[in-house]
């Protein structure tokens, strides 16, 4: 893991397309800006997991498991 130190109004860059900038900082939490192309999804850890177990789910359901 990279660990890196910003400060309020500073940037981090990932890829060719992805900016990342600590906008606020309040006590222990941190507010971050996203800038990235729309072709990239950008979610909360707990939202993209929730996401990912809802396809693991879906992905096994058979035709005939569905309702008509």
């Amino acid at each position: 893991m990279l660990v890196l130190t910003r400060k309020i109004h500073q940037s981090i860059i990932i890829g060719d397309g992805i900016e990342v900038v600590v906008l606020d900082v309040r006590g222990e939490q941190v507010r971050l800006g996203i800038k990235a192309p729309k072709t990239v999804s950008v979610h909360r850890k707990e939202v993209y997991e929730q996401i990912f177990e809802e396809n693991l789910e879906a992905s096994q359901n058979r035709p005939e498991d569905l309702p008509s």
